[in-house]
């Protein structure tokens, strides 16, 4: 990519969208293309076909999606599937018939088989059954790296597709059932600390293990694969260690102070016990994370502070 390229970020106002914009803006392009929703409606085929015919952008970032955690995928199997491949049909088939020159499809752990072996190699991918709590978003994912493919493989279309390990950092949500396992976290141990609570009860029995990274790191990540590699082959991001959800409720009580019991709901779903990516081909390229999650939930502890203290 070059600074003066036109640069179109799909979702840019999410935690992994806010975050590519950042460090493109941090490295010095200028020419960066976004849209709200109330400007662009993802799921609305006409509208993304207007808006890359209108504008034409060199490359794109597709970091828009439906997300949320365990509960929320429960809940809205169809929701997840169904909004997710929209989506992804609209920009990805917009980008290829408008030119183009490169698109970044970013996918998620969640797309390998429930029992994959650990660490988890690209080619595991479609080796198993998936982890039934989030099927419907695996699914979708799994379809929108295969649709690139394809158009990779039938018509040379340059795709990338970088598949993420489990995420945290700004703009992420909150939310008391739609957050991910780190900011649900956050939330509830600053929580009990503000009302004075003696107990958290947290889901599930705590012997998942999860591997988080700063979405700061990804952004650079991502950028520096637009740059460096171009190849429609799947490519692990992440730091290639986990953490149990137990070690992590224990660090963030001791980061924000609190005291208290943990209570484990073990009637409630651990999800993939085990869920760590090999990132041994993005480190031969060249790339490595740069943030501690011990500085990371320093960041989001504070971040949720912070508003806390404007309601």
């Amino acid at each position: 990519m070059q600074f003066i390229d036109k640069i179109f970020i799909a979702g840019h106002n999410g935690m992994v969208g806010s975050a590519i914009k950042k460090e493109l803006e941090r490295q010095g392009y200028c020419n960066i293309l976004t849209a709200n929703k109330n400007e662009l409606d993802l799921c609305n085929e006409l509208q993304v076909e207007d808006f890359f015919q209108t504008h034409k952008p060199n490359f794109v970032f597709l970091a828009a999606a439906k997300v949320g955690g365990i509960q929320a995928n429960i809940n809205e199997p169809f929701n997840f599937l169904f909004d997710n491949l929209k989506i992804q049909n609209n920009v990805i088939y917009s980008s290829f018939k408008n030119d183009v020159k490169k698109l970044c499809f970013i996918g998620s752990s969640c797309i390998y088989p429930k029992n994959a072996s650990q660490p988890i190699k690209e080619e595991y991918l479609l080796n198993g059954p998936l982890e039934p709590t989030n099927e419907g978003y695996a699914l979708a994912k799994i379809t929108g790296i295969k649709l690139g493919q394809y158009l990779s493989k039938q018509f040379g279309f340059n795709v990338i597709n970088p598949m993420p390990c489990n995420l945290y950092g700004p703009n992420d949500s909150f939310h008391p059932v739609n957050s991910h396992v780190l900011s649900s976290l956050v939330r509830k141990f600053s929580d009990a600390i503000h009302n004075n609570d003696d107990c958290v009860n947290v889901w599930g029995t705590g012997i998942a293990k999860r591997e988080f990274m700063h979405v700061e790191d990804l952004s650079r990540a991502i950028i520096f694969l637009m740059n460096n590699y171009n190849k429609p082959d799947i490519i692990n991001v992440g730091l290639g260690t986990d953490i149990s959800i137990k070690e992590l409720a224990e660090k963030i009580a001791n980061l924000t102070g609190f005291k208290g019991s943990i209570n484990w709901d073990k009637t409630k779903p651990d999800g993939m016990l085990k869920k760590c990516l090999d990132v041994t081909k993005i480190k031969e390229l060249g790339f490595s994370s740069a943030i501690t999650l011990d500085e990371g939930i320093t960041q989001m502890i504070n971040i949720y502070k912070k508003q806390i203290e404007k309601i």
